[in-house]
């Protein structure tokens, strides 16, 4: 897997990178185990994760994902070797610095990172969603602490709005502090307006590298559901449902057209597109199985066609015209 760099960071990261949200959710840490030394062997060097994984389960309490990983990488010996991202926002803990992006919050919260982990430094520290209660300068002037000692190399964000984003990167330039050097945004072939119609011309201006998460619309983009056929069960079909519609099921049987003409996975299409997108640098994948995995790495040696990549931005075109911000994912 070829690695690329993350923005104009120092980072050299995979241009996939692994999701971990399914780790202690839908994944049990044997089978997070086997993903991740999967991941590993196909060449993949860039994890990310967040504190609140998975605290929406029963019996979690968030921080379970980066549990997972801390013993993972210990078991492996392989820290060096990786880049981590995980994210703060969410509440961990009782108190009103519990949650959000406040001074006190993001102190805390790095320190139990670290510490579920079991690194001595974050890679890429992100703020999961904006905070609209506390002033981007402080938030930003609490990375520069952590920066400053070494607890943390380059900060994100994910879930910005254009304004918010271009903001928050202006007021880190106006005051020297430490700016934004990625952006994890929503977005997939159903998912375009939200990156392509406003945070894509900040990020090729800034130099951001791209993150996406769902690149595969929650499983839509496998096609694995079709349309009328029986109902899949599945953690995530609530958000799915969202796509079974004309709009939708006309993506996807574009997506599903130039898989059967490359004898590759509808996974493998979508990912091999959204690696064509201007400023986009490794979309998200999460995988239960390696099996899963595997089916999503073709999308590295799959070159689209200039017809083929037209039949599929034709056919998502009503996705660049709509889409919503998604907090939290």
């Amino acid at each position: 897997m070829k690695h690329i760099p993350l923005g104009k960071t120092c980072l050299e990261v995979s241009q996939i990178c692994l999701g971990s949200m399914q780790f202690g959710w839908t994944a049990n840490e044997a089978a997070s185990f086997a993903v991740l030394d999967a991941f590993v062997a196909a060449g993949g060097n860039f994890i990310d994760t967040a504190d609140i994984y998975s605290n929406w389960v029963d019996g979690n309490k968030g921080g379970d994902s980066e549990l997972i990983i801390g013993r993972w990488m210990k078991a492996r010996g392989n820290r060096d070797s990786l880049v981590i991202a995980t994210k703060l926002r969410g509440r961990m803990w009782d108190g009103a610095d519990g949650d959000g992006l406040g001074s006190a919050h993001v102190i805390r919260a790095c320190e139990d990172s670290l510490r579920r982990l079991q690194i001595e430094t974050i890679d890429l520290y992100q703020s999961h969603w904006f905070d609209e209660n506390v002033p981007i300068a402080e938030t930003l002037l609490a990375f520069g602490e952590l920066i400053k000692a070494g607890k943390v190399r380059h900060i994100g964000a994910s879930n910005y709005r254009p304004s918010l984003l271009k903001e928050a990167l202006d007021v880190a330039a106006a005051n020297n502090l430490p700016a934004y050097a990625t952006l994890q945004p929503h977005h997939s072939l159903v998912h375009r307006k939200e990156y392509e119609a406003g945070l894509q011309a900040i990020c090729l201006d800034y130099g951001l590298g791209v993150v996406p998460y769902s690149p595969l619309a929650g499983g839509f983009l496998t096609g694995k559901y079709v349309k009328g056929g029986e109902r899949i069960q599945s953690q995530r079909i609530g958000g799915v449902r969202q796509y079974f519609n004309h709009d939708g099921w006309a993506a996807l049987d574009a997506v599903r057209a130039v898989a059967a003409a490359h004898s590759t996975t509808p996974s493998a299409v979508a990912l091999a597109w959204q690696l064509t997108v201007p400023g986009i640098t490794a979309p998200i994948v999460g995988a239960n199985t390696p099996a899963q995995f595997g089916g999503q790495l073709p999308a590295l040696e799959l070159e689209l066609t200039p017809v083929e990549r037209e039949a599929l931005l034709a056919a998502s075109r009503p996705f660049l015209l709509e889409g919503s911000l998604h907090q939290g994912s």
